[in-house]
């Protein structure tokens, strides 16, 4: 029997950055080099997939320190920890590895150094979301104003107009950050903003290559948790880009398969937490479905890297 068409064009770069790479790779050979358990405060990023994979592994997830038994190793997740929680585990003397993305460290180190020059600092992000609850635990208290939107601005009070400093979430949209911006540098003309880019390389390129597609797509699917920032960021674009429909779904055994109609033209792409085998079975099962055609549109490749941490849990 002949099957109906489906187009498919696969987006790139998506799926795993190299910050969730690195937290992956810290976690595994955590548990390879010192054996289960080893305690994850938090998620190490925000994927199902993948923590349900270090658990069979090893790993034991958990919601604050006081989980962690006196003996117990424990990982810092990905989205980056206030200071308070490296301080409770020496004090406890708990023996833990800090697996922060380095790009987050770089916004953390940013917030501290402005610090100490005296000025308050303004943060662009997701009030809840663990890495801005990281950011904002650097300082003392009211050393940080978070912003969410541009109304945020015009009722923001400050200590000092001419002694601000910008720092933002590494996973926001790119062009509802340059548009805050550019509001708060003409309410606050001496605000100081990073010489580099808060938003990382990972988020900025996964936007791109979404709108690169949306024009063209009929639905474009993201692959992402719902609690993952730059995944919702990815089918806000797709929206604002034209697309007629987007969503996010976290497992291919969530698909509304109804949604997929005969001769579409289907955009997929995923978000830098979400593993490349969501991808795969996606695909895997639309051929089963359809006569798909792939097209894979490329923005750029990625060849970042970081080091890992000094892996010392004994």
């Amino acid at each position: 029997m002949q099957l109906p068409s489906l187009t498919i064009l696969l987006a790139s770069p998506r799926g795993f950055c190299a910050g969730v790479d690195r937290a992956i790779q810290i976690v595994e050979i955590a548990i390879e080099k010192y054996g289960p358990p080893i305690y994850v405060r938090h998620e190490i990023v925000h994927n199902k997939e993948v923590v349900k994979s270090l658990e069979r592994k090893g790993a034991i997830f958990v919601n604050e320190l006081d989980e962690v038994p006196e003996t117990g190793r424990v990982i810092f997740s990905a989205h980056g920890v206030p200071k308070s929680v490296p301080k409770e585990a020496k004090r406890r003397q708990l023996l833990y590895v800090d697996a922060t993305c380095p790009l987050v460290s770089k916004v953390h180190n940013e917030a501290l150094h402005q610090h100490k020059k005296g000025r308050q600092i303004i943060l662009i992000g997701h009030n809840g979301h663990p890495e801005v609850l990281g950011t904002m635990g650097q300082l003392p208290k009211g050393s940080i104003l978070l912003i969410e939107t541009t109304e945020d601005i015009l009722r923001l009070q400050v200590n000092n107009p001419d002694k601000l400093s910008l720092v933002t979430q590494t996973t926001l949209s790119v062009d509802d950050t340059a548009e805050m911006v550019s509001i708060l540098k003409k309410r606050f003309p001496n605000i100081v903003v990073p010489r580099s880019e808060d938003i990382c390389y990972a988020t900025t390129n996964r936007q791109e290559a979404v709108k690169k597609i949306a024009n063209s797509c009929d639905i474009i699917i993201v692959f992402g948790a719902p609690n993952s920032s730059n995944s919702n960021r990815l089918v806000e674009v797709a929206l604002k880009e034209g697309c007629p429909e987007a969503f996010l779904i976290e497992q291919v055994n969530t698909m509304d398969w109804g949604k997929i109609s005969p001769n579409m033209i289907l955009g997929v792409t995923a978000g830098a937490s979400a593993p490349e085998k969501l991808v795969s079975d996606f695909i895997f099962q639309c051929k089963q479905r359809f006569e798909v055609e792939i097209q894979n549109i490329s923005v750029r490749k990625e060849s970042v890297s970081f080091n890992l941490p000094q892996m010392n849990l004994d």
